[in-house]
């Protein structure tokens, strides 16, 4: 699995790579939690946002589909005893109905063949009320994303769709979510951070 062959050199990258992003965006993320929130992150990768939301939430399930990834995470947040990690399939999240009052899915959708599965599951766990957080890298004018996709994709990388701002507010848009604002953590590879109020109730 490309995720598990790369999971100990990655943090190395994106630092390299896209430092300031790679920070901010969990920084952002962090804003919008409250000490009594039990927080899910799907797609937590190594734990560059985790580390963030750990000191702010409650609870945090720290989840991926990349063992190789959850153990760098495991290492990165081993200083927390209010976080658990498991190995989960965002598609299929075994968890009940409205169990989270936040759910948090980094960089993952753009690498989903079918992305509306993973946001349906997303919303179907979290509390009525309760926010969904989906970070997302976009391309920008200067095209550097676009650079840096080519390079993963030779290493083994399977990228599903790559969105710009408005291509990002349309997906959303399109499924039916309606309370949405976004905050872009700009740099070499910006980041489209929506924030999604859930509501179920009719």
């Amino acid at each position: 699995m490309f995720w598990d062959k790369v999971s100990g050199v990655y943090d190395l990258f994106e630092n390299i790579y896209n430092k300031s992003v790679y920070q901010s965006t969990g920084e952002t993320v962090a804003k919008y939690i409250k000490n009594t929130d039990r927080v899910l992150e799907c797609a937590c990768g190594t734990g560059a946002i985790s580390v963030y939301i750990a000191p702010v939430c409650d609870k945090l399930f720290a989840s991926d589909y990349s063992v190789g990834m959850l153990k760098q995470a495991k290492k990165k947040l081993s200083a927390f005893d209010n976080v658990r990690f498991k190995k989960v399939d965002i598609t299929g999240i075994k968890a009940k109905d409205d169990s989270f009052d936040v759910v948090v899915a980094g960089n993952v959708i753009h690498l989903l063949p079918d992305p509306q599965s993973a946001m349906k599951e997303l919303t179907r766990v979290c509390k009525d009320g309760g926010k969904l957080i989906i970070p997302t890298y976009i391309n920008g004018d200067e095209g550097t994303n676009k650079l840096a996709v080519k390079f993963l994709e030779k290493l083994g990388a399977s990228f599903k769709r790559q969105f710009d701002v408005e291509s990002y507010e349309k997906f959303f848009k399109d499924m039916g979510y309606e309370d949405v604002t976004y905050e872009v953590v700009r740099g070499r590879m910006s980041c489209d951070i929506a924030i999604i109020e859930v509501k179920k109730s009719l």
